[in-house]
């Protein structure tokens, strides 16, 4: 990051009057960043208008937070429309920042409108939650509440599944806003350079278009399976954004239906695959390219014999009575924490500790990147096994030359040091926030899987926060920790980190 904020490093719209030349590029970010909340407003409108068909008195509070989000976009565009400058990855990476830190304040409007009781650092945690597909909550009495807060929670997730910024880049090409800058910040893992099409828009357009093709599929699965319209639409929008939250407070228990929880396996499996992946399956009308995504192949493996590790060891200690209903219960609850979503029919954690630590290990690396999961993604325990396989190699060998390789194709040595970087700060963020929590006043076991369950976006943790809990009772502190901690996470790190160090800010 060793050049700063100055006019050489842009390129200036050429039909940009020069009289509105600029070495401010800042004011470019904030003009996009206004358009982006402004295009954000318009997802209130789904709330809207479930509450305003349903006949719910609090229909107002969707249109003044629509307003106030429409009027907030409106003057940052206005005040900074005529700086258009192609961003560049600096400038990229602080819109990121900016949107993931902004837009829970606007999505937590409704929340504090709709309870009386809710404070701010309550209601910015359960946007950020949403936004973020961690799927924790402090709210309670799901089961009762007024059905437009809860179609709200979850279209957020849905949204922040394939990422705000994808969607947009979607649309603010045609507002004359180049995205090839955003859209390498906005990526999930370490390889973010490949493309499915030639222009960053059309591979936007693509990705959402297999999302919601997805997202329609589940829809129609859950309803066949048992559900009712209105549980479906809520938990598809949860399933496929691998966020978790849902419209009983029992969650999946409610339903105690096997066929409702195969469904739910089924797209939890598919939503934790390299979206790439399905759509040169889609393309091709072939499962081959499955077989060739060296993650799809080591996260199924992993979900499904962790599951069944899981299930062995749970009949095996008496937790339930018959090797079926361990592996049923095993099944689900472990495919549903390995992939970040935060679903459950039981209280694992009452399981045997093994089984429950186990299943929040396996949240931090199962899913695939370029997936909706998040955590350290699968490519990378991959690389980083490879490569302590080839330091083991050179130890025996020193004059042997054996680069890391993934499906035949080497990986360079910049993509494994950015690797390793993120691993140390993957940890280090752990350790601060468990220790922050833990100086707060929180217990150890609630502590550290509190902070696993948000940098991993998972949701539920264990002991305070486990299935059978929420977050209502944390402290402010405690509450800004854990979504701070769930934006580093969505944001792989690196993102908002890296506009935090004093280089990035010089001239």
């Amino acid at each position: 990051m060793g050049a700063g904020f100055s006019s050489p490093l842009f390129i200036v719209d050429s039909t940009q009057d020069s009289r509105f030349d600029t070495n401010w590029p800042i004011l470019s970010v904030l003009r996009i960043l206004g358009l982006v909340i402004t295009l954000f407003s318009l997802a209130l409108l789904l709330p809207l208008a479930f509450a305003f068909f349903s006949d719910e008195s609090i229909s107002v509070v969707y249109g003044e937070t629509m307003l106030i989000t429409v009027v907030s976009g409106a003057l940052l565009t206005g005040l900074c429309w005529w700086h258009r400058r192609e961003l560049y990855p600096r400038e990229g990476f602080l819109l990121v920042a900016l949107v993931w830190l902004v837009l829970p304040a606007f999505a937590a409007i409704p929340f504090l409108r709709a309870f009386g009781d809710i404070t701010f650092a309550q209601a910015y945690f359960e946007a950020t939650s949403g936004l973020t597909t961690t799927g924790a909550t402090v709210l309670t009495g799901l089961d009762d509440m007024p059905r437009s807060i809860l179609v709200w929670r979850s279209f957020m997730q849905w949204l922040g599944g394939m990422g705000i910024l994808i969607l947009a880049l979607a649309i603010l090409p045609l507002l004359g806003v180049g995205g090839m800058q955003i859209y390498r910040a906005e990526m999930p893992g370490p390889i973010k350079d490949s493309k499915l099409t030639p222009r960053i828009a059309e591979t936007a357009k693509l990705l959402y278009g297999i999302y919601l093709y997805f997202s329609i599929a589940c829809f129609f699965a859950y309803w066949i399976a048992g559900m009712t319209a209105f549980d479906a639409f809520i938990h598809t929008g949860s399933t496929m954004s691998l966020g978790g939250l849902s419209s009983h407070d029992s969650s999946f228990a409610h339903f105690d239906n096997p066929a409702i929880e195969l469904v739910a396996v089924w797209f939890m499996l598919l939503a934790g695959v390299n979206f790439a992946s399905h759509a040169v399956a889609l393309q091709r009308q072939s499962v081959q390219p499955y077989f060739a995504d060296i993650q799809a192949r080591w996260f199924w493996f992993t979900a499904i014999a962790g599951s069944g590790v899981v299930g062995l060891f749970l009949f095996a200690n008496g937790v339930y009575p018959s090797a079926l209903e361990s592996l049923r219960h095993a099944l689900f609850n472990t495919v549903s924490v390995a992939t970040g979503t935060g679903f459950s029919t039981q209280d694992y954690g009452l399981w045997p500790p093994f089984a429950a630590w186990f299943i929040v290990f396996l949240s931090a690396f199962a899913a695939s990147s370029g997936s909706t999961g998040s955590g350290i993604k699968m490519i990378r325990l991959i690389v980083l096994f490879k490569q302590a396989q080839r330091e083991l190699l050179q130890i025996v060998h020193p004059r042997l030359v054996s680069p890391v390789q993934l499906d035949g194709t080497p990986v360079s040595d910049r993509v494994i040091f950015a690797i390793l970087a993120y691993m140390l700060f993957y940890g280090a963020t752990i350790m601060v926030a468990s220790f922050l929590l833990l100086m707060s006043g929180m217990d150890a076991i609630t502590a550290v899987s509190a902070t696993l369950a948000s940098v991993n976006n998972l949701g539920p943790g264990l002991g305070e926060v486990g299935p059978s809990g929420n977050y209502a009772g944390l402290t402010s502190f405690q509450l800004w920790v854990c979504a701070i901690t769930m934006l580093l996470g969505r944001l792989e790190l690196l993102t908002l980190l890296v506009v935090l160090i004093p280089s990035f800010w010089r001239e």
